[in-house]
């Protein structure tokens, strides 16, 4: 299973929040290219980015931020938050992300996320499937879809998308551990490494569960940042 470090932005610092509420942002450091560097140290070679700014505004904003990590560290990147035009994925992948991260766009409008899989090729995307009780949530998780989360990524699958991760969004930033039954329920339906589990992530044994029942890689990042498990502790399980 990979291991998957998260840097959140929000004003080109790394920050986090709970269950996705920006009023509930903590700063954990002034330079995410430091962040990605102590990644590297210590043996990673992803980094999940997430460009806050972006989310809201509904356009890429920390472009700068992954120009930084992805020039500056070995590491390959995969970044995501409000990628909803070409000009945006061009912007992403000329900074010099591996992935692209697409969540609601893949919801709203299918039509040209199936265009940009075929444009630039299905490799070059991570999918977000963001789930409230079985269903896709979007906009910054703020309204639910009746889409099922079952059928949304068989869907996507079936287009030629090689990596889903998924996050549980009542389990995001919490600690209380991970999405297990979710994830279960997830690979007895679709049993591909393709799924990335996030969320929840609070200890070692939510890793070694996780591993235990077949997900390809997880993203972690509260855990990491308050020191609940450590990096050595996680390159344990990284391969």
């Amino acid at each position: 299973m990979q291991i998957i470090p998260a840097i959140d932005i929000i004003d080109g610092k790394c920050v986090r929040l709970t269950e996705g509420d920006y009023a509930t942002q903590k700063i954990y450091n002034e330079n995410p290219l430091e962040v990605a560097k102590a990644f590297e140290d210590a043996g990673f070679t992803r980094v999940h980015v997430v460009d806050l700014d972006g989310a809201k505004a509904g356009k890429v904003r920390n472009w700068k931020v992954l120009e930084a990590v992805a020039g500056k560290t070995g590491l390959a990147v995969d970044f995501g938050g409000g990628i909803k035009s070409s000009a945006d994925v061009d912007i992403v992948f000329n900074a010099g992300a591996q992935w692209a991260t697409i969540g609601s766009l893949a919801v709203k409008d299918e039509k040209t996320f199936v265009q940009w899989l075929q444009q630039y090729g299905a490799a070059k995307f991570m999918l977000g499937a963001d789930v409230r009780d079985e269903k896709i949530t979007i906009g910054g998780w703020l309204e639910t879809t009746d889409i099922n989360i079952l059928d949304f990524i068989g869907n996507y699958l079936q287009q030629g998308v090689q990596q889903i991760f998924c996050t549980d969004v009542s389990k995001d930033g919490k600690l209380e551990g991970p999405a297990i039954d979710l994830y279960k329920k997830i690979l007895a339906a679709h049993p591909a490494p393709a799924i990335i589990a996030s969320g929840g992530v609070s200890n070692s044994k939510d890793v070694a569960d996780l591993a235990e029942i077949g997900c390809g890689g997880v993203i972690i990042g509260k855990a990491i940042y308050e020191n609940r498990i450590s990096l050595q502790e996680l390159q344990a399980y990284n391969n």
